[in-house]
C-alpha cells in the first residue's frame, strides 16, 4: 500500500514591529483620507464649470448671437468642453476603487500583524476589488453621449 506523502508548504513570513504596522496601516488611511478629500474637490470644481458652461451656453444662444456665424466655433468649443468634463466621473471611480483597496490592505495588515483580540471588532471592508481598474477609457472624444 501506498501513501502519498503531501508536501508541507510553509508561507513565507515577514516578521515586523507592531509600530511599524501601525504606522503603515495610519499612513495607508491617511492616504484614503486625502484621496476622498480629492474626490470631493474635483466634484465641487465640476460642479462650478458646469454652471459657468451653462450660463454661456445660455449667453450665446440669445437671439441677436444666433445669426452670427463667428460664434458657431465657440459654441462648438463649449459643447466639447462640456464633453470633456466627463473626467470628473472617471476620476471618481478610481479614487474610489484605490481608496477600497488601500483601506482593505490597512486593515488586513491589521488583522494579520496583530490578530483580533476577544471583543475588538474588525471593521468593515468590502472585498479588496480584483480588478486593477475600473475605469478603461483612457481619452474622450465628442459622441453622443448623455451628460448629466
Amino acid at each position: 500500500m501506498q501513501t502519498s506523502a503531501q508536501p508541507s508548504y510553509t508561507v513565507p513570513t515577514v516578521a515586523m514591529p507592531v509600530m511599524m504596522v501601525a504606522e503603515v496601516q495610519d499612513s495607508l488611511l491617511v492616504v484614503v483620507h486625502d484621496l476622498n478629500r480629492l474626490d470631493g474637490l474635483l466634484a465641487h470644481a465640476m460642479e462650478n464649470l458646469m454652471q459657468r458652461f451653462t450660463v454661456a451656453s445660455l449667453d450665446l444662444n440669445e437671439p441677436q448671437l444666433l445669426a452670427l456665424k463667428e460664434l458657431e466655433g465657440v459654441r462648438a468649443g463649449l459643447h466639447a468642453a462640456v464633453t470633456e468634463l466627463q473626467f470628473q466621473d472617471m476620476a471618481s471611480q478610481l479614487i474610489g476603487h484605490t481608496s477600497k483597496i488601500l483601506q482593505g490592505c490597512a486593515y488586513r495588515l491589521a488583522s494579520e500583524s496583530m490578530g483580533s483580540e476577544d471583543g475588538d471588532a474588525v471593521p468593515f471592508v468590502e472585498e479588496v476589488p480584483d480588478r486593477p481598474n475600473p475605469v478603461t477609457q483612457d481619452e474622450m472624444e465628442a459622441g453622443s453621449v448623455e451628460l448629466f
